[in-house]
C-alpha cells in the first residue's frame, strides 16, 4: 500500500520508512509521488500546520494515502520557542540547522543544566484514499546541552540531550522506538490496525 509522506525532507522520509514498511507501506515522498507543492505553514499549532500538509497533498494524491507531520522544538527556558517555528527559527539570517543550533545555544547562555528542559513535539495527521482523516500528538522530554554533540540525526538532534546522550549521538534504532515521531506514530498505527486501514 502507498503512502504519501508531505514532505522531502530526507531525514523524516527515512524515519518514517524504517517505521512503516515492516506495517506494509510503501513510504513516498512528495517528490517520488510527482507532487510539486510547498504548503504554507500559516497555523499556529503543530495540530493546524499539519493538517494543512495533509489535506492540500490529498486532494493531488490519487488513490493513496497521505500522512504529513508538524514537529519542533520546545524549550521552557525560552517560553516554549523555537515551537512551530523551529524549521525557520530565527529568519532568513540563519538558514542551516547548525545556525539555528547556535542560536538556541546562544540565547541560553548562563541558563543552568536544571533549567534547560525541553521536549520535542511531532502532530501527525494521516489522510485516507478515501479521506478519512486522523491526528496524534507524541512528546519526547528532554534537555538542551550546552554544546552540539554527535552527527546522527538531523535538525536540533546534536543539542537535545535525551537520557545521558543528545539524539545526534542515539543510534537510529534506539531514536526510532523513543523519538516524539516514534511515539505518534505508535499511536497512529495502533489507530490505523483497528480501523484495518
Amino acid at each position: 500500500m502507498k503512502l504519501i509522506i508531505a514532505s522531502n525532507n530526507k531525514g523524516k522520509i527515512a524515519e518514517f520508512s524504517q517505521m512503516l514498511s515492516p506495517l506494509g507501506y510503501e513510504v513516498l515522498s512528495q517528490k517520488d509521488a510527482g507532487i510539486s507543492l510547498d504548503v504554507d505553514e500559516t497555523g499556529t499549532t503543530f495540530e493546524e500546520n499539519a493538517a494543512l500538509k495533509a489535506e492540500a497533498v490529498a486532494k493531488l494524491a490519487k488513490d493513496c494515502a497521505v500522512l504529513a507531520d508538524d514537529s519542533g522544538l520546545e524549550i521552557d527556558a525560552l517560553g516554549g520557542e523555537p515551537g512551530v517555528y523551529s524549521a525557520r527559527y530565527g529568519g532568513e539570517e540563519y538558514k542551516t540547522p547548525e545556525d539555528r543550533n547556535n542560536l538556541v545555544l546562544k540565547k541560553l547562555e548562563g541558563v543552568p543544566e536544571q533549567l534547560r528542559t525541553a521536549r520535542f513535539v511531532a502532530v501527525l495527521c494521516f489522510v485516507s484514499a478515501d479521506g478519512k482523516k486522523i491526528s496524534v500528538r507524541g512528546e519526547c522530554e528532554g534537555r538542551i546541552a550546552f554544546e552540539p554533540v554527535g552527527d546522527a540525526g538531523f535538525g536540533y538532534d546534536p543539542i537535545f540531550v535525551y537520557g545521558d546522550r543528545t539524539f545526534g549521538q542515539h543510534l537510529q534504532i534506539l531514536k526510532n522506538c523513543v523519538s516524539h515521531r516514534a511515539r505518534a506514530l505508535a499511536k497512529l498505527t495502533d489507530i490505523l490496525k483497528k480501523e484495518k486501514l
